[in-house]
């Protein structure tokens, strides 16, 4: 039996981590619970996505577990309590993702209000020379509203404000650090706004906050603009503010259930699409999967993450 300790891959890596970890790890990739069951007792570790986690039958499966290292930010599909309960260590890529992540908010922001993608498909369709187009919607001086005031909601405030638009935030709690306003109410935010970029956390206590209430204040000309997750909007609610035009369109990088995302949204042409690409950069993921690695080399060599959530 190997002496090195044993980690399970529940997402595929890139061939770079699955080098540098074999210098240090037995891999052995998830394919079934049952087939976990043999080697459950060499697994110390997990490195898993954001959109992955960890469910609560793999964690009970492995009685040897002792670090979850994530690729991304996000740790609503890990149950923290459970792992603090059982002292696993939990580490993040925090602090590699925010500027790409950001610069998606402000692509899907003016993709949808200048209407970008319909442009594109007019052209190609060679009507130009037949009809005009509808005119789009300026930025500037608009009221952009930030749901969630992170890392990524702040490095948003700062790029929209380049574009000389007023911006207000909701948050958990106020941030004196900054010079920006703090809205405490969300529908009173999503009235004010004229664009509401989505930037907070997943999990039990952001699911489904942007509803029908919410998205009837953020009214006809308003833009919604998701880069956190999709469990943060009532998909359901949104599809038909869309089709009955109560707001004016939606750029969604995130969606519930995705990859297996409602087909409702590809009949909408106000909306802009994406497969939860907003980090998938060469230079950020390449980042991402050196912590990722990273972070399991420091526990196993000094019992220290990098960047640890618990």
């Amino acid at each position: 039996m190997s002496s090195r300790p044993g980690i399970l891959t529940i997402d595929p890596i890139l061939p770079f981590m699955k080098e540098r970890l074999e210098q240090f790890f037995d891999l052995h990739p998830y394919t079934s619970l049952e087939e976990l069951k043999v080697v459950a007792p060499v697994i110390r570790g997990i490195t898993t996505g954001g959109g992955s986690g960890v469910p609560a039958a793999i964690m009970n499966a492995l009685p040897n577990l002792e670090v979850v290292s994530v690729n991304g930010v996000g740790t609503d599909r890990i149950d923290l309590q459970e792992a603090k309960r059982r002292n696993i260590r939990v580490a993040t890529t925090q602090g590699t993702l925010t500027d790409d992540v950001a610069d998606m908010a402000v692509v899907l922001m003016m993709t949808v209000m200048r209407d970008v993608v319909n442009n594109d498909r007019f052209v190609r369709a060679g009507n130009w020379p037949n009809s005009p187009l509808p005119l789009s919607r300026s930025l500037t001086k608009k009221k952009a509203g930030i749901a969630g005031f992170g890392h990524i909601g702040q490095a948003i405030a700062k790029r929209v404000s380049a574009f000389g638009m007023e911006v207000a935030y909701f948050n958990s709690h106020a941030k004196p650090e900054t010079a920006y306003r703090f809205e405490p109410d969300l529908k009173a935010l999503a009235e004010w706004c004229d664009v509401l970029i989505l930037a907070v956390s997943g999990g039990p206590r952001s699911a489904n906050m942007i509803n029908g209430d919410v998205l009837t204040c953020l009214g006809k000309n308003g833009v919604l603009i998701n880069i956190a997750r999709g469990t943060v909007v009532d998909e359901e609610a949104l599809l038909v503010a869309l089709k009955e035009k109560r707001i004016a369109g939606a750029g969604l990088d995130v969606f519930q259930n995705e990859p297996n995302i409602n087909p409702a949204f590809f009949a909408l042409p106000n909306t802009v699409l994406q497969a939860h690409q907003a980090s998938a950069t060469v230079e950020t993921r390449t980042a991402m999967g050196n912590l990722v690695v990273e972070n399991l080399i420091a526990y196993f060599t000094d019992g220290k993450l990098l960047t640890p959530v618990i």
